[in-house]
């Protein structure tokens, strides 16, 4: 099996400050702190002598490709990334970096979720990319608007009840 991989979906750069800022640190981490020493730890295992058996230095040689792997990653994305740090003129309208209070129709249950780049999504916090499909159905709705979203489930209705900006969901 070879090493070539499909390439990944092109995603929206677009990225709200904290994220920025996470992804930027997650840089600055990977580089400055845990290559150095999964480096250490790679010659410490090479040092041991025959390589073909150590599984210290099969590990460690893995991990710093990991590493290797998602700092170029990190590099190249920061470069691309456009930092969205103001809200859009019409705050009534859901944009990118809104918090959005739904109503399930079905259930009338409600949910938040808060619209951000696809290098940012958090499940538990409800940080949905704005490349998703319910993220995508609900872009320029306003509250009590109604929309229908495909998701993995299947169609569901939803009714925007609140719009914000600038509070973190």
């Amino acid at each position: 099996m070879g090493r070539w991989r499909p390439p990944a979906e092109k995603s929206t750069a677009l990225v709200t400050p904290e994220g920025h800022a996470r992804l930027k640190a997650e840089l600055d981490e990977l580089w400055r702190v845990k290559r150095p020493e999964v480096v250490r730890a790679l010659a410490a295992a090479a040092a041991e002598g025959d390589r073909s058996e150590n599984a210290e230095y099969t590990y460690r040689k893995k991990q710093l490709g990991e590493i290797d792997r998602r700092v170029r990653y990190l590099s190249k994305r920061l470069e691309s990334l456009r930092v969205v740090d103001a809200p859009p003129t019409d705050r009534e309208a859901v944009y990118f970096g809104a918090d959005v209070e739904l109503e399930d129709a079905a259930s009338g249950e409600l949910t938040r979720y808060r619209i951000v780049g696809p290098d940012e999504t958090d499940a538990r916090l409800g940080w949905i990319s704005i490349d998703s499909p319910l993220a995508r159905a609900m872009l320029k709705k306003r509250i009590d608007d109604e929309f229908e979203a495909m998701l993995p489930g299947g169609p569901r209705r939803f009714c925007i009840t609140d719009v914000r900006y600038g509070a973190a969901g």
